[in-house]
């Protein structure tokens, strides 16, 4: 081809490579809710390294916040984040297992994704009565322009996503005659459909289903003397939606639509102290389930009642058989479970028994810890760990072993509750990019891909 020609044909393309290039850019995931757009714990996007880079990790922008146990959620070029912040001249007792009334206020802040700038905050008065006083511990749910927040104390709120303008509330102790549980209100708000769906507490209303748009009581569902804290959680069985709603006492299928209960498979003993927390996980037809004092449940799921396949024997949080995990949302693959222990021993264990095969402190604490924690998210063929000590982990997770690609500082831990330094707060993975809190400040690092 002659040169003139030549170059006229590369004029004429450029208009169209440039939109390649910035619709490949614009279209980065977001992470809208508790363990991203699925709710499956999995970061699809493409583009991210591989390995960290040698001087650590690029920091786009950190904004000071309140405390709070709350993850991000990022939506739309917007960052959502809830806080505390503690009036004036008051202080959160030295005992974090310590409830009285402490004076202060809840906030939700919507930050520009771009630089983290403030774009608006909604706050509210909100004394707290729980235990581990640090802040809020639902993750927001961002959908259709509006972001549904639920506080420690049951405040569950409903914003434009834009502007911040309230647009419906509900506070549960007091439309329910309910108390806050121990450790506050914490089960994520699930969108589904027209639908908020949210763990509340009380003698028939444990679940809760709200209108999404209006805030309309949809139905409610459920009796228990305590809540627990984990999530609702939609999963299928046998081809039919089914909404998991494990308390203490049960565990729990319900229509989505109608909050009809499909079945229930009492728990013998109950949950101790109430600690049904990490999220329900579905494998095949199968549901597993994992707590702190009495350990694992491994549920097969069929037309009728559910049958158990098997369960930890012991009730203890040393003397464990199972998995006893406090926190962590456990990972199921192949055959095999992963997920840190009570004391942050990461494990994997066989799906079909629970025998385990093997186990390392590396991605928790580093060594015993009571609680020792790390979050776990998929990408890709490895995986993205962030432990309680502030570190963000690549590793890969096999039957055989744990192999760790690389570390790299992401936030200090600076929450004492538990009497040592730690993060307890979900990171969100986004526009190639991780959002994490502590109790001081929010950061977002780049985890994209070198521009060859």
């Amino acid at each position: 081809m002659p040169l003139p020609s030549a170059l006229n044909t590369l004029r004429a393309l450029v208009p169209s490579i440039v939109t390649i290039i910035f619709g490949l850019s614009a279209s980065a995931d977001d992470w809208p809710q508790w363990l991203g757009p699925r709710r499956d714990g999995v970061w699809r996007e493409t583009g991210i390294l591989t390995q960290f880079p040698k001087d650590g990790l690029t920091f786009r922008w950190r904004r000071p916040i309140g405390g709070g146990y709350s993850g991000p959620a990022v939506a739309d070029g917007r960052v959502f984040v809830t806080d505390r912040q503690l009036a004036t001249g008051t202080a959160n007792p030295k005992d974090a297992f310590s409830r009285g009334s402490i004076p202060g206020k809840e906030r939700v802040l919507c930050l520009n994704e771009r630089d983290g700038t403030v774009m608006w905050q909604h706050e509210y008065e909100c004394a707290y009565t729980i235990s581990y006083a640090a802040g809020p511990r639902a993750t927001p749910s961002v959908s259709d322009g509006k972001v549904y927040t639920l506080g420690s104390e049951g405040d569950l709120r409903c914003l434009d996503a834009a502007t911040g303008t309230l647009l419906w509330s509900h506070n549960f102790p007091r439309e329910l005659g309910v108390k806050t549980p121990t450790w506050g209100f914490a089960g994520h708000p699930l969108v589904d459909g027209n639908k908020v769906i949210c763990l509340a507490a009380g003698e028939g209303s444990v679940a809760m289903a709200y209108d999404k748009d209006t805030g309309k009581e949809l139905w409610r569902a459920l009796t228990a003397k305590e809540p627990g804290y984990a999530p609702p959680t939609l999963c299928e069985f046998g081809g039919r939606r089914q909404l998991i709603l494990w308390h203490p006492e049960a565990v729990n299928a319900l229509d989505p639509e109608s909050g009809t209960v499909l079945w229930t498979h009492p728990l013998s003993p109950e949950v101790r102290f109430g600690m049904t927390i990490p999220t329900p996980r579905a494998y095949g037809d199968q549901l597993f389930l994992t707590s702190f004092y009495n350990g694992s449940l491994m549920l097969r799921i069929g037309q009728g009642s559910p049958s158990v396949v098997w369960k930890s024997q012991k009730v203890s949080e040393k003397d464990t058989d199972g998995l006893h995990s406090v926190m962590a949302t456990p990972w199921l693959e192949d055959g095999v479970i992963y997920s840190p222990c009570s004391y942050g021993q990461f494990r994997a264990l066989k799906v079909e028994t629970g025998e385990r095969l093997w186990e390392t402190f590396a991605p928790t604490s580093g060594k015993s810890e009571r609680w020792g924690h790390a979050f776990i998210v998929r990408h890709a063929d490895r995986f993205f760990l962030f432990s309680e000590v502030g570190d963000l982990i690549l590793a890969r997770l096999s039957p055989q072993r744990y192999e760790e690609l690389g570390r790299a500082r992401l936030i200090e831990p600076v929450n004492r509750d538990p009497g040592r330094p730690v993060v307890w707060s979900h990171p969100a993975f986004a526009n190639r990019s991780v959002y994490a809190r502590n109790d001081q400040e929010i950061v977002c690092a780049s985890l994209a891909a070198p521009t060859p």
